[in-house]
């Protein structure tokens, strides 16, 4: 068995492409089904947000299943895997656990030690265990990496300043217009990311803030929230006609506004720019629009360029966070050698005693004439020889638990007696 990740994320693929292998929360439960139905898969979780698809998978043999998740990759972006497989990152075993713990300390996210991720990692892994799609190893992988992230964070200064995709979102704005003060803005989306931007938002002096929703009971609890005022979905291109700025994050399966329906509400602001940030994954806003006379439209990619110009100042953090996912693969691994050493050592004393019960009731009539101490004194000798014959296996197992040797030991030991 091996530990799998299979993946692509922005440094990867372009924007386009990690679009049509995103996993919208609606369709998750749908890509678990598929990805744990295939011949090589034994557990599986999925973790996709707005710069990463990645599958991680328990595998009952490591190529086998890196070929079903590229199929999987492939059926889910209606594409050949041969047309992307060369973009797909690849680990396995200790490179797979090291992955997975660097991407929950936020060094592998487009804004160095993002706080959003680690919920990320969690939602991916609770989703995927409520639905049966993660078992015992996966689970033990990542509830250790949850604890990873948390203690990268509170012993560096990895989540300092600037660290979260709202965040960003919202000091790109800033950036671009020399301040928000007196800007009316339009936040798109009133899920984690749309609240995370309002939050952001307290304090940079916008004139007014308006929350549109596919839900109107989160539109007005947020707006109410921001001392804002929520906007009838119906109602966008309207808003749209009034405000300085758009900040969008929904989580459609597809475009909300395309060039077509937006072209007449620019021509209607009388060159009155408007700054859209688009953060969303599948993207909210038709690139198209970005075209449009006054219109300055900026995505992912550029919330990517924003983000490395902040890195230098929490640069010099990577390291000590590296040095903790180092110290903390070994301890994963020793304690996943000693979770593999104890259950092979109950196998063994359970096989031990079944033989022994199954060839006493073998000479039962045989026995048949012996008194109760007698039948004790049997019952005795045989006990005493199965322990006394697994003691120093039993002995050398637990000794070796935590290290490659305990791992081989076990393994054999497996193999040798059909565990």
């Amino acid at each position: 068995m091996s530990v799998v990740v299979v993946g692509l994320n922005h440094r990867t693929v372009p924007l386009d492409i990690l679009e049509r292998m995103s996993v919208p929360a609606g369709s998750l439960s749908k890509a678990l089904d598929s990805v744990s139905g295939r011949e090589h898969v034994a557990e599986a979780v999925v973790l996709s947000t707005c710069h990463r698809t990645e599958v991680y998978a328990f595998a009952e043999r490591y190529h086998g299943a890196v070929q079903d998740i590229r199929n999987f990759f492939g059926e889910l972006a209606f594409m050949p895997p041969e047309d992307f497989s060369d973009r797909l990152y690849t680990y396995h075993d200790e490179s797979a656990i090291a992955h997975l713990f660097v991407v929950a300390c936020g060094l592998d996210s487009v804004v160095l030690g993002e706080s959003e991720i680690l919920a990320q990692v969690k939602t991916a892994w609770e989703r995927a265990r409520e639905e049966g799609h993660a078992g015992p190893s996966l689970s033990a992988l990542f509830r250790h990496a949850l604890e990873v992230g948390k203690r990268a964070r509170s012993e560096t200064a990895i989540g300092r300043h600037v660290t979260s995709l709202s965040q960003a979102a919202v000091a790109m704005a800033a950036q671009r217009l020399g301040g928000l003060d007196g800007a009316r803005i339009l936040l798109l989306g009133a899920g984690d990311m749309g609240e995370s931007m309002a939050v952001a938002l307290a304090g940079a002096g916008a004139s007014e803030v308006l929350v549109a929703n596919r839900t109107w009971d989160r539109a007005v609890a947020l707006a109410s929230r921001v001392g804002g005022r929520a906007v009838e979905l119906g109602g966008l291109l309207d808003a749209l006609g009034e405000v300085d700025v758009l900040l969008t994050s929904t989580g459609a399966p597809a475009v909300v506004v395309d060039r077509n329906e937006l072209m007449p509400v620019i021509e209607g602001r009388h060159g009155r720019p408007l700054l859209i940030v688009d953060i969303a994954m599948p993207r909210d806003i038709d690139p198209e629009v970005g075209d449009l006379p006054g219109v300055t439209l900026l995505d992912l990619d550029d919330l990517r360029s924003f983000a490395e110009a902040g890195r230098d100042r929490r640069r010099k953090e990577v390291t000590r966070v590296r040095a903790i996912v180092a110290q903390e693969v070994a301890r994963f691994l020793d304690r996943d050698s000693a979770r593999a050493v104890v259950p092979a050592i109950a196998a063994l004393r359970d096989r031990a005693e079944l033989i022994r019960g199954d060839e006493l009731a073998r000479f039962r009539r045989r026995l048949e004439g012996l008194d109760a101490r007698q039948r004790e004194a049997v019952e005795a000798l045989t006990k005493g020889l199965v322990n006394k014959l697994l003691h120093e296996p039993t002995v050398r197992l637990k000794d070796a638990a935590g290290s490659t040797r305990g791992e081989r030991l076990a393994a054999a030991l497996r193999d040798l007696f059909g565990l």
